[in-house]
């Protein structure tokens, strides 16, 4: 099984993206995943990129709509010639009110149109690694034209993976369908989730344009409670506790919740975030729900505990790297042992 880490904190400084991705190599993580919310994750994984040897870099997730396909195409494009072809493109949707709201860019049903911007997506590519003309014509994008000039041509490796990110049904089997895989919300990454939504859509997809029904690509973005020490673990989970009641106050994250039938819990949470109750939120998370939303355990207890939650449903999980350096060791052999196992 892969594992990668990630950027938990969208406000780092770019200024510390290099050396924060140089520790995750040292680390042994197959990848890093970079987010996109107050930088841009082009950007953050340009950095990554040129700074390791090995790593993968993922966007989690690029705004794909508040950009245009051929320009997100360039992006792409230069990122995985400069990695060597470890560089794969996640891509979101977002929702309404930040498409319409904070990018300025009209709204349309997500689904219908990512498969379009993924098809236009390939067609740039196909033009510029096969040197064929650009035709692409769908209900959401026309691209028809692509000068010699502005043709950046030929890549070693030119099939970059395209991986949808989101929590509903109809990405997941968009997800399935274009062959990337999917990269989850860690709202939405519970081992019956997956099981029983997530997979099963994904399938759906891949059998809609014939594509073989196998176990879809997945990677997992988890939420898991683990330290050197119980009372380091107890420290996170308690973080954790609090990061869920309040990604639960957001109705577009209830999909869980409804599975396991606390639906009334995310209305609940919603009401406390109209209130202000901001404070009462990790109350509302059960220790029963926790229990099934997060693995828990140190270092050195979390890795059997991880394959038996994952190994069978993913093909790679993240994990946060530590918080201390000095804990690196720990880490390094718990990625090790997870690596090693699948």
């Amino acid at each position: 099984m892969d594992v990668y880490t990630v950027i938990d904190d969208p406000r780092m400084p770019l200024q510390a993206t290099a050396a924060y991705a140089r520790r995750a190599e040292q680390l042994g993580f197959t990848g890093l995943v970079v987010p996109e919310a107050v930088h841009d994750g082009f950007l953050t994984a340009l950095l990554a990129i040129e700074h390791t040897e090995t790593l993968r870099v993922v966007t989690g997730v690029i705004v794909a709509f508040a950009r245009s396909p051929t320009t997100v195409a360039y992006a792409a494009w230069d990122l995985q010639a400069l990695s060597g072809g470890r560089f794969a493109l996640g891509l979101g949707s977002q929702v309404k009110g930040n498409i319409v709201g904070r990018f300025g860019v009209e709204w349309k049903p997500p689904v219908a149109r990512m498969r379009d911007y993924i098809g236009a997506l390939r067609a740039v590519w196909a033009s510029w690694q096969e040197g064929s003309a650009l035709a692409f014509d769908s209900k959401h994008y026309r691209l028809d034209r692509m000068q010699p000039f502005f043709n950046p041509g030929p890549i070693e490796h030119p099939d970059i993976p395209v991986i949808v990110g989101g929590v509903n049904a109809g990405m997941m089997r968009l997800g399935g369908e274009v062959g990337g895989g999917v990269i989850t919300h860690p709202t939405n990454t519970g081992p019956r989730y997956l099981r029983e939504r997530i997979v099963p859509e994904m399938r759906r997809g891949a059998a809609r344009i014939g594509r073989s029904p196998e176990r879809p690509t997945v990677l997992a973005s988890t939420f898991v409670a683990t330290g050197p020490t119980s009372e380091a673990v107890a420290r996170e989970a308690a973080r954790l506790r609090e990061y869920l009641g309040f990604l639960y106050s957001t109705p577009q994250y209830w999909p869980t919740l409804e599975l396991h039938g606390w639906g009334s819990v995310g209305a609940e949470l919603h009401r406390m975030s109209r209130e202000g109750r901001w404070a009462d939120m990790p109350g509302a998370i059960t220790d029963e729900m926790f229990g099934q939303l997060v693995p828990t355990g140190t270092y050195d207890e979390i890795g059997p505990v991880l394959l038996r939650w994952y190994a069978d449903l993913v093909d790679a999980i993240t994990l946060r790297m530590p918080d201390d350096p000095a804990d690196d060791a720990r880490m390094a052999r718990l990625v090790s042992e997870l690596r090693g196992a699948g």
